[in-house]
């Protein structure tokens, strides 16, 4: 026997979303009982009046009906007969402190065991939820950490009997703080009649949920209190509102106003859609009209939209993704194909999908210059971006245009997620660090969106120029998403727009990922230094969320429960990893702690039980990190969090190292000794540090400024604009050796203006790791080697040397600097100030 309309394949997980065999299902549902007792004493109605309420749920588009007691299986044969799937809410004596009493517990574990055997693979049969709502003073009473492991051994329990069957707890928001590992999807009921608050809890929710479905179990109007007119508009707004807040489905509480509680008939509460009798109200009218709607409600603008897909070398991956972009439900839109000079399949892969547009570049130049062709070939008013190892999901256009039609919102992101039939070594690198994720300021604004995910007006990518070419393999959607705050536009979120994501399969793999990573962070700090720290790593304003968070935490969580645990909305504040106990996972503490140690151990030896504590230091925080590390249940093997433990110990290594040798190589300026040398100006005794010139009234300090830096960029020179955080005007890097900061002043005067430059000289960061290194090295040969060969100490002039030398390359660079200056003066007209 079939479902109308569906299937009889198994309700699965698919991403933020349930899959039943080919189709994407929505969860639609009506809550139904409890009855009074039938013939057979079950708390149901009987056959016929359950067959009769199941024709008016599936004409009012439903397909999910939720019950509150374990139902016989000929009430499952009569759902699947109408096309419903069923929630199986399955009760045991929750109101009690159940972990305080090893009989209860036994009895609930018993109760699941006997729920899912009796209904074990039924076709009829959507979940289970192994509990609802356990109450807050209860939890509080004994943990949350305690409650959230029994509801997950619940959850172990039923998928011992049936392991393909999805198990969720129903969680209301006095106990929005359980955060139980084991559950399919996130089930909440939630009672909200005010849009705006009803909006913003739902985008909490989101986030709460982060990689799983989101239902909500029960939403409902009383039309006692409320009154019939204003229910139907209350249901309308909230059952159209969770679905474009991307949620994966509602259960309107309740189909009924029959029902029964503690064996007593409810008599002064009327939730139902039909009244006792089972008399349609408007109210059923109303959800009717928006079930049948749903998921998809009507977009105000649907503008066109250009997905750009940069690929090199991509041909392992481009088809899948290009049948996932053939498969959107959007109406207008382009792929366009820009292949990066790749040199294995990817443009035959690419023409054989004629209806995607393809763009060859004839060498490789990169991630930033391929997504810049993509825009200008762009006919869109948006412009999408996913990458060639990425498969969409069917709706995440539909969900991003969403967002952006709000207005809020300059560019918009979506979820990454791991592919299912990815292998188990991509899902410990998943959840190793370093990967793409999404960074949030609030539950809807976004600091950082992944490149392998993100959309813009294309209006906005234009006001700030596009991507920087000089990001060639990573790093460009950093710097765009930063460069977009800057110029005052905001990024948002959207958790239903998600795409599948493939991880690197080998370590190998994953650490090459790692390398690119930290060049490219070489580029962002001097691009953006106000986000890095002194060390070079980055500082988010915003809470990192997805598997990119993971690492070690030794804060415990924070619960607001209100006077008396009384609150009815108990907020989870989560601690963050702490990156001060990451520090000893990192380069810098390798190289400045833990190798001194050891070399110096060999000539001392009481020392060596502190450089053994040292290395033990940062195994031990790689170990907890894997430990703590979530890891899918039918991803993990015994080798899982071993491995994890080993990406957290060398991916700072590694990415540190290509950060630091980044920011250690020449620039790319052609300005070599020699350049330097030759146009340096011999201003004998005359100070290099500053200049003055004087300029008509109508030209500008900043006016001079852009000039300046528009013939840096057309000359070659490296350099790094203000963007508003600096105490310069233009930073300059002159050679390996030498940079230059470059601030202004305007001074006015009666008749003409005054503009003073103040040149200020600054040793490279390779100049001073040189240094540093040699002096510390110096250091260590004379613990080491100085007793009796006094000469050494001479190793010691070295830095003087090499002091005076670097000083002249600053000195040089401060002289020719003063010689761009004049020509761009007298270009220009300008006198000197005397």
């Amino acid at each position: 026997m079939a479902l109308a309309g569906h299937t009889t394949h198994r309700v699965t997980v698919d991403g933020k979303f349930f899959r039943a065999g080919s189709e994407k299902f929505y969860v639609k549902g009506f809550a139904y009982g409890p009855f009074a007792p039938n013939a057979a004493g079950q708390p149901f109605a009987s056959p016929e009046r359950t067959a009769a309420d199941f024709a008016l749920m599936r004409q009012a588009g439903a397909n999910v009906v939720r019950v509150y007691h374990v139902p016989a299986r000929w009430f499952l044969d009569l759902a699947l007969e109408h096309g419903l799937r069923v929630l199986v809410d399955i009760p045991w004596n929750k109101h009690v402190c159940f972990l305080d009493d090893p009989g209860q517990m036994d009895a609930a574990r018993e109760a699941v065991r006997r729920a899912v055997s009796a209904c074990a693979r039924h076709p009829a049969v959507f979940a289970f939820s192994v509990a609802n709502e356990i109450p807050a003073d209860v939890v509080r009473w004994s943990g949350e950490v305690a409650v959230a492991r029994f509801i997950d051994s619940l959850v172990d329990e039923a998928k011992r009997i049936d392991p393909e069957c999805l198990c969720t707890y129903t969680n209301f928001p006095p106990t929005e703080f359980l955060r139980p590992q084991g559950l399919d999807f996130e089930c909440f009921n939630v009672y909200l009649h005010n849009d705006r608050s009803f909006g913003n809890y739902l985008s909490r929710l989101q986030m709460m949920a982060d990689a799983r479905p989101l239902v909500l179990g029960e939403l409902g109007v009383d039309s006692v209190r409320e009154g019939e007119e204003r229910k139907c508009r209350m249901l309308e707004w909230q059952i159209e509102g969770a679905f474009r807040a991307g949620v994966a489905g509602v259960v309107v509480f309740s189909f009924t106003d029959d029902w029964h509680r503690g064996g007593e008939a409810v008599t002064d509460w009327e939730m139902g859609v039909t009244t006792r009798d089972r008399a349609p109200k408007p109210s059923y009218e109303s959800v009717r009209r928006q079930f049948l709607a749903a998921p998809y409600f009507v977009v105000r603008a649907q503008p066109k939209v250009s997905v750009v897909v940069a690929a090199y070398n991509a041909e392992r991956t481009l088809r899948a993704c290009l049948e996932s972009l053939q498969r959107l439900n959007y109406a207008d839109y382009e792929v366009i194909v820009v292949d990066d000079g790749s040199v294995d399949g990817t443009r035959r892969i690419a023409e054989g999908h004629s209806w995607a547009r393809l763009i060859l570049h004839p060498r490789n130049l990169g991630l930033s210059a391929a997504r810049n062709t993509g825009i200008a070939a762009a006919t869109g008013e948006i412009v999408a971006f996913t990458d060639a190892d990425c498969r969409v999901d069917p709706d995440w256009l539909y969900y991003i245009v969403l967002e952006l039609a709000k207005g809020e919102f300059a560019a918009v992101g979506g979820p990454n997620l791991l592919p299912p039939e990815d292998s188990a070594v991509a899902t410990a690198v998943m959840v190793s660090p370093g990967g793409p994720a999404h960074v949030m300021l609030t539950d809807r604004q976004a600091e950082h969106i992944p490149g392998c995910n993100m959309a813009f007006f294309k209006w906005a990518l234009e006001q700030i120029g596009g991507f920087d070419p000089a990001f060639e393999r990573a790093g460009d959607d950093v710097d765009v998403c930063w460069r977009l705050h800057h110029a005052g536009l905001k990024l948002g979120f959207s958790p239903a727009a998600m795409v599948w994501h493939y991880r690197r399969s080998t370590v190998r793999a994953y650490l090459a990922q790692q390398t690119g990573y930290g060049h490219a962070e070489a580029l962002l700090v001097r691009k953006h230094p106000e986000y890095f720290n002194a060390l070079g790593g980055s500082i988010w304003r915003g809470r990192i969320y997805g598997t990119g968070a993971a690492g070690f935490r030794l804060q415990r969580t924070v619960i607001y429960r209100g006077l008396f645990g009384s609150a009815g909305f108990q907020s989870l504040y989560a601690s963050e990893s702490s990156s001060a106990i990451l520090f000893f996972t990192t380069l810098e503490y390798h190289v400045l702690v833990t190798l001194p140690l050891w070399i110096l151990s060999f000539t001392f030896k009481p020392l060596l039980p502190l450089a053994v504590t040292s290395l033990l230091c940062s195994l031990i925080v790689c170990g907890a990190s894997g430990a703590q590390a979530r890891v899918p249940r039918r991803k993990r093997f015994w080798w899982s969090r071993p491995l994890i433990a080993l990406l957290f110990f060398l991916q700072p290594i590694v990415r540190g190292w290509a950060r630091y040798s980044g920011r250690l190589r020449h620039r790319g300026n052609a300005l070599d000794h020699e350049t330097l040398d030759s146009l340096a100006l011999r201003r004998g005794g005359k100070s290099l540090d500053a200049a003055a010139y004087v300029v008509p009234k109508g030209m500008s300090r900043l006016g001079l400024l852009d000039e300046i830096v528009s013939r840096l960029n057309r000359d070659g020179w490296s350099h790094k604009p203000d963007i508003g955080w600096s105490e310069f005007d233009v930073e300059i890097y002159g050679s390996r050796w030498a940079d230059a900061q470059l601030v202004t002043a305007a001074e006015e005067h009666r008749d003409c203006q005054v503009i003073r430059f103040k040149l200020k000289p600054r040793w490279s960061l390779q100049a001073r790791t040189v240094f540093w290194s040699l002096l510390g090295l110096e250091l260590l040969l004379l613990g080491i080697f100085a007793n009796g060969r006094p000469w050494l100490w001479l190793l010691l002039l070295t830095l003087p040397l090499f002091a005076f030398y670097v000083q002249g390359r600053t000195r040089a660079l401060q002289s020719m600097l003063l010689v761009f200056l004049n020509k761009i003066a007298e270009e220009k007209g300008i006198r000197k100030a005397d």
